[in-house]
């Protein structure tokens, strides 16, 4: 008896994006185990274990920085020690979209820069489809990337576990003056709420995944990467719609590489023909133009 076998990619190449049209942010230099970034007007020194080599700019440059975050001997713990006085919050802008930027307990500010080339893409795929896009945007955040696919013209499901985060979402869809989009502001475990949109037969033309190493939901559900990311990925495919547009996976800070996620997405995507890439996304510092990497990714797109 003849099994049917997997369809096998001879070839994947990896690619490396890089945002090229930052204004309000920039990696000033990296190195020694840290990197120094400007958000806005204000600069911070953050732990980046990555940058092995030596820092190219001067000690009085990165003297200049408003704070600095000392981790702790947990994984993601720590604090910040501020060295000059600065906003508890200040606006960002990228392109057309407006944000607040703040510190937080874990050495984040609000925004994912390297993401810009997920929302420029996202965006134009939006643009060129000339209907009606239903987007759902899982582990959302501070929802920058939710923005951008409603300022392209999308209707957007926002979906995040912390009430917190979604707060701080809905003021950035105010900053931007994007009030009157179609977008579905949801605190809920992600798993949870997929499984129950199945339920209901609710259909996405698109996908945004940016599922973290560990979580917990709003009523204290547990989320661990390796365990319930392959079933989070099917359960997806089951909500994709006749004609889907994209899917994009974002992972931070996981024993994986990009060629896993590839293979995930092509799994769970197998029918729908399109193109698959896969990479890292990386930024590039303005001192020495060294690329440091600060995700991997996967993303599949129609073709037709």
């Amino acid at each position: 008896m003849n099994q049917s076998k997997p369809q096998v990619q001879t070839e994947t190449r990896l690619h490396v994006l890089s945002p090229s049209d930052w204004a309000d942010y920039e990696l000033l230099d990296s190195g020694e185990g840290l990197k120094l970034e400007r958000f806005g007007s204000y600069r911070f020194i953050r732990p980046e274990p990555q940058a092995m080599w030596r820092k190219a700019a001067d000690e009085k440059t990165w003297a200049a920085a408003h704070a600095i975050f000392q981790p702790s001997h947990e994984e993601s713990g720590g604090s910040w020690q501020i060295k000059k006085p600065f906003p508890s919050a200040w606006n960002m802008r990228y392109g057309g979209l407006a944000f607040q930027a703040r510190l937080t307990g874990g050495r984040h500010l609000g925004v994912f820069p390297e993401q810009a080339c997920h929302w420029d893409w996202m965006s134009r795929l939006i643009g060129d489809a000339r209907r009606p896009i239903q987007v759902l945007n899982l582990f959302g955040y501070t929802g920058l990337a939710t923005l951008a696919a409603a300022q392209a013209g999308a209707s957007v499901t926002h979906v995040d576990a912390s009430k917190k985060a979604v707060g701080w979402a809905r003021e950035n869809q105010a900053l931007s003056g994007l009030q009157d989009k179609p977008v579905r502001w949801i605190v809920d475990d992600a798993l949870k709420f997929v499984q129950r949109q199945a339920r209901r037969q609710a259909q996405y033309d698109g996908v945004i995944l940016d599922p973290p190493k560990f979580g917990r939901g709003p009523k204290g559900e547990v989320w661990e990467f390796f365990e319930l990311f392959p079933r989070l990925l099917h359960a997806c495919r089951s909500l994709l719609s006749p004609k889907p547009l994209f899917f994009v996976v974002t992972a931070y800070a996981i024993r994986a590489s990009a060629l896993s996620l590839c293979n995930s997405l092509q799994e769970a995507l197998a029918g729908l023909g399109g193109r698959t890439t896969c990479g890292e996304l990386a930024l590039r510092e303005s001192s020495a133009g060294r690329l440091i990497s600060t995700a991997i990714f996967s993303r599949w797109e129609a073709t037709d």
